[in-house]
This record gives C-alpha cells, structure tokens and sequence, in this order.
C-alpha cells in the first residue's frame, strides 16, 4: 500500500491557505506516497477539489478519517499556531503518526509538552534550520516574502499620494519617501517592492552585513552608531532596553522624514521590540502611514493595535495579521514547495525515515515518541537535555539502526 498523506482543511479563523497544492500530487507519487484531502481545503487559494482529482489526489469529506487512515497529515497551522481549533486536531492524532505543520513552539514550549504525550511525531516547520541545505524547506523565509510584498501594497492603497515621481503638465509629484525598518526577508522585499513603485527608499537594520543586499535593491541603507545584533543563523538577536533607546534616539529623524514606514523586527517566540515611538509617529507629516508587520507579536509600534487600522496624531497605523492568507494561491504555492521538500528529505522508497544524524531533521522535529525532543523548545519549557527512550515496534513496524554510529529509524506501513 502507499504511504497516505493527508490534508485537512485548515480552521484557524481567517486562514486561506492550504497545505499541498495539487501540482505537487505527481511528485509525491514519485515518493510512493497517495494524496488524501479534505473537501474544500484549497478552494479559498484557489484550488478547488476537481483539480486535486484531475491531479490523482482523493477527495475525503470526512476529517476523522484522513486523521485515521493518513500516516502523514499536514497543515499549515496546528497546536499554538491554531490557537482556537488546534487542540480538537491534536486530539485526532495517534500514536507513531507524524505531522507536518507552522506549530509555534516558542510561544508554548510547555504545551508542547502536552503534544508530546500524542506520541507522534510532530515536525515545526518554524524551526527548520536556515542553512543553505535546508533553504527549500524555509517556510519562514517563503511566507516572510509574501508579506514584505503585501505590506508595500497596502501602504500604498492608504497613503494620500503617489509613490513614483511624475512630471506632468500639472506640475511635478514629489516620490514617496518609504523607510524600511529590517532588511531580513520581509525587509527586502518590502524594499524591492517599494523600489518597483517608484518611492525614495532608505532601511535600517541592526546587523551592517546586510547593507549590500539592501544597497543591491536600489534601497539606501541608513547607518547608526550601534553595537551589533547579529545572531545565530542570519537572525537579529535580542538586545536590551538601552541598545533600543539609543536606537530609537537616532532613529527619530530618518522616520520625521518618511511617508511610509514598514516595520518588520520580530523575535521568534518573544514579545517584539518597540522601534517606533508615539514621539516619532507624532513627528511624521500628516496623512503619512505605517504598516506594523509585527503586530502579531505586540507590534514594533508603541502605537499599533494587532489586526486593526488606526490613527494617530494624523498617521494611519497598520497592524496587518496573517498577511500571507490574503494572498492564498501564491503564499500555498511556496508553502506546498517547502513541504514537498521535506517530505522528499523524509521518504525513501514510499517509507518516512526518520535520519536522526541529519541537521535538518533533528532541527525541525519537535516531538517523537512521547517526547519533547527539539533542544531549544525542552530548554524554554524549563526541561532538561532529552535522554532517547528505546521505542518498541510494534508487529507491523520494521525499526532498523544504519550503524551503530547513527539513530536512523526506518519506519513502515501505518506508521
């Protein structure tokens, strides 16, 4: 029998995009894997069931029994990144089955804890690690594009003004003024986005390496007399309250000057810096507009209320939530390719192998077994170092060591 792959309908209020998409349905064939969907699960980006069919995937209109019959379900939201919905999904899950979904493990380590005791094994696909292997699994990266686009556009539909330049015979139009705050991935599509339309863009980023990249894109890079806050991986790391004053301090002037301001600092699992101060908003002209990609995440303005436009002190104030569901076709397609990814790292010879001396596997698995086994989460949880419990197959499970170097599972039919 093939290995059944399954795709429930997301439920997580306002979410549009689905996981697979059906052109990827050849390519798990080729795995030895069969496609089972829920009916309806990408008509909103899209794809409606006749396509999946047409493709080769089945149609389910039961979500029970995809959770039942498929080895592999996957999402794109589960546990605390499905917050209303993703404990009744959890609860569908069984034991040595595996999911594959965004869980937001740093916002709950010790709920994560409680999705171990499901004995799946459970992938976060927030936690794959950005290297260069793995950079075709990156869903972060993939939805972080998305949103650096759509951010540009919105803030274009609310500004009272243009964002080209233009010499007409009724005068000359003055170019948006557009400052970018973060050059990570959202930053430099906001930038190149922002370029495309014509605006005078400048950024700002607290790791100086990215100063070529921006410059690359037609941006200006802003420089400010700062420590460095490059972390591990690419990330900006956390920094304390003083490295922030002082930014804000230099920053007061650059946004004064801007009619767009596109904020995009985040810190994964933790409450997001303020950059952009009620002073600073207070200093922008009027009718000018900031789009607060970290809104979800309390917001990098002190002014910006999660999922609501406001205005203050004459600014309109964007605090846009889950911006890559609006753009559901393009943002599943990306988010499908990743998936199809991993899961081509993860099958050999239609059987999921988990190869624990693989980086990007052990980096992305966040339970197995009964256990919370990702390093980071188990820290944050207040957990010590995981200690491997041996798992005793069951009849119809064939679990076999490579070497006696490696802990490569090799797991069959049904599980």
């Amino acid at each position: 029998m093939p290995l059944i792959i399954g795709v429930p309908k997301e439920n997580c209020a306002g979410e549009r995009r689905v996981a697979i998409v059906p052109s990827a349905v050849k390519s798990l064939a080729r795995l030895g894997a069969e496609l089972v969907v829920e009916s309806g699960a990408g008509t909103e980006a899209g794809f409606p069931d006749e396509l999946y069919t047409q493709a080769g995937a089945r149609i389910s209109n039961d979500r029970d029994e995809i959770f039942r019959d498929a080895e592999v379900i996957v999402l794109v939201r589960a546990a605390a990144a499905n917050p209303e919905h993703g404990a009744a999904d959890l609860g569908r899950l069984r034991e040595r089955q595996f999911l594959i979904a965004q869980c937001d493990p740093l916002s709950d380590p010790a709920g994560m804890s409680a999705l171990a005791e499901r004995k799946a094994a459970v992938f976060a696909l927030e936690l794959v690690p950005r290297i260069t292997r793995a950079q075709s699994m990156d869903v972060l990266s993939s939805m972080a594009t998305i949103a650096g686009y759509k951010a540009v556009l919105l803030a274009a539909s609310v500004l009272p003004q243009l964002f080209p330049m233009l010499m007409t015979a009724a005068g000359t139009l003055k170019p948006a003024r557009v400052f970018i705050v973060g050059a990570g991935v959202a930053g430099l599509q906001a930038i190149a986005t922002a370029k495309r339309l014509g605006g005078v863009v400048n950024a700002y980023d607290v790791r100086p390496a990215v100063k070529e990249q921006v410059e690359s894109l037609g941006g200006r890079f802003v420089e400010m007399e700062l420590d460095t806050a490059e972390g591990e991986g690419g990330y900006a790391r956390e920094m304390d309250e003083e490295f922030y004053r002082k930014q804000r301090e230099l920053m007061l002037k650059v946004v004064a000057e801007s009619d767009v301001v596109i904020t995009t600092a985040a810190i994964p699992g933790k409450q997001a810096p303020i950059l952009v101060t009620e002073e600073m908003v207070r200093a922008m002209p009027p009718g000018s507009v900031i789009v607060d990609l970290a809104a979800e995440r309390g917001g990098n303005c002190e002014l910006t209320k999660a999922g609501e436009t406001c205005r203050e002190h004459g600014v309109t104030i964007l605090g846009p939530e889950n911006l890559p569901s609006t753009v559901p076709k393009h943002a599943s397609q990306m988010y499908s390719n990743n998936v199809v990814s991993l899961l081509k790292l993860l099958i050999k010879d239609g059987k999921v192998v988990l190869d624990l001396s693989d980086e990007v596997i052990t980096g992305t698995l966040l339970t197995r077994g009964g256990d919370l086994v990702h390093p980071f989460v188990r820290e944050l949880a207040g957990l010590g170092p995981y200690e491997p419990t041996p798992v005793k197959p069951s009849p119809d499970e064939v679990v076999s060591l490579d070497d006696s170097s490696s802990d490569t599972y090799r797991i069959s039919d049904g599980n």
